[in-house]
């Protein structure tokens, strides 16, 4: 059989899910055995992506690849419709890394072991079903098959207001779940043909008003996982409860479900309205930025400042979809991809530093710094990759979310200084909070309420590993972004060609003074990828 011919999607998605339901077969009392088989699963898993990417996977092919396509469900519409680029292809990276690496730090989980693995594992699969989904009902149905498993993890495994807090998230996202179903309902059965092939589904025409709604539906349930504020509530408290291993995958791989569907579904699919909503966006990137940055300044919990933080920074994922800007696109991407990295390492030394000290309080805490020396250097350089700094993945990032607004020829100067101007204040925060975090933390008296052994072991071999794999990638792209970004740049380019086409038609049909201030009339260019048509003749 020719490589090609090989369902590597299908094996990869599944592989985690059928392994999963195999756990209730392995003799094992303690958990000690079924740590083992969930961790090479996952590696396996891990593994094989690898591979079938590495020898199937063009980069300079923008169209989709590992094309599959099987009736599974006929009477339903329903296929087993499955397929990667230059968007999703990095983000399946992402989430097979940090599965495995939040498998192995829930190497000490002994409350009902198999259960906790069991989940994990089918988590897995269905969080790799949403990035390579191309039928909009097998989307939706990974999308809520990835609900169960964290809302038991939480509920099981978190902390003491644990019940509230999963409680919180299931109604939540099960809620913004009916905005997807609606909305893709809406476009499939719109016109003279029903169906829920996606690439089908963006080739129809709507009437704009049509696509306003369905675009704010899809915004709705989008900007409840990414998250957008006001939609953002769940996340602090979610985090807060939630074990080390459950807050890794949290901020690395479910947050960036959200940013991946906005670009996947209101781009690419919706891109009329995308024109209307994409100041919006924007705007909304700002508030998430400054709001997110000053609430985490705010919180004594140490996770909790975490989840604020990660607020903030899916902000700059906003403002790069807004841009229509090659960079600004490649650096929302970017960001998705690096914040996962960072967020997750930051959550699991917080899970590390818990088991020292019993408390996320950072007010009972203090003088870490000189018992655990390792745990401290770590977690300085989680801190300085979060806070952008150069040489770091955080960095690159932002500066290209910057650079993609800065030079979008779609909107107002004045509007374009407005929105530089907050976020750089939202940046300017980010550095006051994630210090102090530092400072309270590690510098100083120890607390007299935080009663410790005079010997703290400081972080382990495994521990180290976990953040290592971390944090080399971090550090990785901060110095050579072409490590990520070459494997989706020709899909950014197609995405800001897509998106800014439609501009010229819209920007004629809106006499709103509203809009003839915020964008303004380009330059006519050879290439739409690098200019509007001139929209002021």
């Amino acid at each position: 059989m020719n490589t090609i011919e090989i369902p590597w999607l299908t094996a990869i998605i599944l592989l985690p899910l059928m392994a999963s339901l195999a756990i209730p077969l392995i003799p094992d009392k303690e958990g000690k055995t079924v740590r083992w088989y969930g961790l090479g699963v996952a590696l396996a898993d891990f593994a094989l992506m690898i591979y079938a990417f590495w020898h199937n996977y063009d980069f300079h092919n923008s169209s989709f690849q590992l094309v599959e396509n099987y009736p599974w469900v006929p009477q339903l519409g329903l296929n087993w419709s499955v397929a990667v680029d230059g968007l999703s292809m990095p983000l399946v990276l992402l989430t097979g890394l940090i599965n495995t690496l939040a498998i192995f730090a829930a190497w000490k989980v002994t409350n009902k072991p198999r259960l906790f693995y069991g989940l994990m594992l089918a988590m897995y699969s269905a969080q790799l079903g949403v990035f390579v989904a191309q039928d909009l009902l097998l989307f939706f149905l990974m999308w809520e098959i990835e609900l169960v498993p964290v809302y038991l993890l939480i509920s099981i495994w978190g902390g003491q207001n644990r019940r509230y807090a999963a409680t919180k998230f299931i109604i939540y996202t099960a809620a913004a779940s009916i905005f997807i179903l609606v909305a893709g309902f809406a476009m499939a059965f719109s016109g003279d043909t029903v169906s829920f092939d996606m690439a089908t589904l963006g080739m129809k025409n709507y009437s704009q008003a049509f696509e306003l709604l369905v675009y704010a539906g899809f915004l709705i349930a989008f900007g409840v996982k990414l998250p957008i504020f006001p939609l953002h509530t769940w996340l602090p408290d979610a985090h807060g409860e939630a074990s080390a291993p459950g807050s890794m995958i949290l901020a690395g791989v479910l947050l960036k479900m959200g940013g991946y569907a906005l670009i996947r579904f209101n781009i690419e699919m919706l891109p009329n309205a995308h024109a209307t909503f994409a100041p919006v966006l924007a705007i909304l990137g700002v508030v998430n930025i400054v709001y997110g940055a000053c609430c985490a300044f705010a919180q004594t919990n140490l996770k909790r400042r975490l989840a604020y933080s990660s607020i903030a920074h899916m902000g700059f994922v906003l403002i790069g979809i807004a841009s229509y800007t090659e960079i600004g696109i490649s650096g929302a991407v970017l960001q998705m991809v690096s914040h996962g990295l960072i967020a997750a390492s930051l959550f699991f030394l917080s899970g590390v530093t818990y088991e020292r000290t019993h408390t996320l309080m950072m007010d009972k805490m203090g003088g870490m710094g000189k018992v655990m020396p390792r745990t401290f250097a770590l977690f300085t350089a989680g801190s300085m990759a979060s806070l952008a700094l150069p040489g770091m993945s955080g960095f690159v990032g932002e500066l290209m979310v910057f650079l993609g607004i800065a030079t979008s020829d779609v909107y107002s100067s004045s509007f374009k200084v407005v929105v530089l101007l907050l976020s750089a204040v939202g940046v300017i925060l980010t550095p006051i909070y994630l210090l102090s975090m530092l400072r309270q933390v590690f510098y100083g008296k120890q607390s007299e309420e935080l009663h410790l052994d005079k010997f703290i072991p400081d972080v382990k071999p495994r521990e180290l590993f976990i953040t290592a794999c971390l944090l080399v990638p971090i550090i990785g792209i901060g110095f050579y972004p072409k490590l990520i970004t070459q494997t989706y740049d020709v899909k950014a380019v197609e995405l800001a060609a897509h998106a800014r086409q439609v501009l010229p038609v819209f920007a004629h049909q809106q006499p709103s003074s509203l809009y003839s201030r915020l964008f303004k009339a380009p330059t006519l260019a050879a290439s739409p990828v690098e200019s509007l048509v001139n929209i002021s003749e």
